[in-house]
């Protein structure tokens, strides 16, 4: 357990892209778990209120019938938002979800759907599907792994955040510059004109 978190946490460190994690997550999060279906949502504001959006996805089916965008508090995964709780479901009904394969497809028969909260806030959600049963070591695994995945999450969120303000400060400091030598450019002018106004006087 302790190396696998520590090899996850070591692989979403030095990236700034939060779907390029995302991705690295699932691809090395799924097979440890036996898990031959995954989703990872990432929290983002919106006008209406927090969406889950996908951003990593292991096994996805390929079919347009899924959304992309989940509103908290719908669906599994929204209830594991807003609840700030996993859910375990065994026995999936048919047509919940396929596995699928070049050679053919299966039904799941489990399915844990993990928040990612630091700090009393939800930064995403987890959804992994098996045709096993997850283990009592699966369980404790993920439950170990959530807040790992979300420090590293936050961090990389808190960095992102910083870049843009820099890069912001950087443009306001670029237009504050250009607005003084354009203030200065209009001061030399009218040095120039009172010049030429007291040659005028003097004449």
């Amino acid at each position: 357990l302790k190396t696998n978190l520590a090899r996850i946490s070591a692989l979403m460190q030095g990236h700034r892209d939060l779907p390029v994690v995302a991705e690295l997550v699932m691809d090395e999060l799924a097979p440890l778990v036996s898990a031959q279906y995954g989703a990872f949502y990432l929290a983002e504001d919106t006008e209406r209120g927090s969406d889950l959006r996908l951003v990593g996805s292991y096994g996805y089916p390929d079919d347009t019938g899924r959304p992309e965008r989940i509103r908290v508090g719908r669906s599994l995964v929204g209830q594991a938002a807003r609840n700030h709780r996993p859910i375990s479901v065994e026995e999936l009904p048919p047509g919940y979800v396929t596995i699928s394969s070049s050679l053919g497809q299966a039904v799941p028969s489990a399915l844990v759907v993990l928040p990612i909260v630091v700090e009393d806030q939800v930064l995403g959600v987890i959804e992994l599907a098996s045709i096993a049963r997850f283990t009592q070591i699966h369980q404790d695994f993920l439950a170990q792994l959530m807040p790992t995945i979300g420090v590293n999450l936050n961090t990389i969120v808190a960095n992102v955040r910083t870049d843009e303000l820099l890069d912001e400060s950087q443009r306001l400091t670029a237009e504050l510059q250009a607005r003084s030598e354009e203030l200065q450019v209009q001061q030399d002018e009218l040095q120039r004109s009172n010049a030429e106004l007291e040659e005028k006087a003097s004449l």
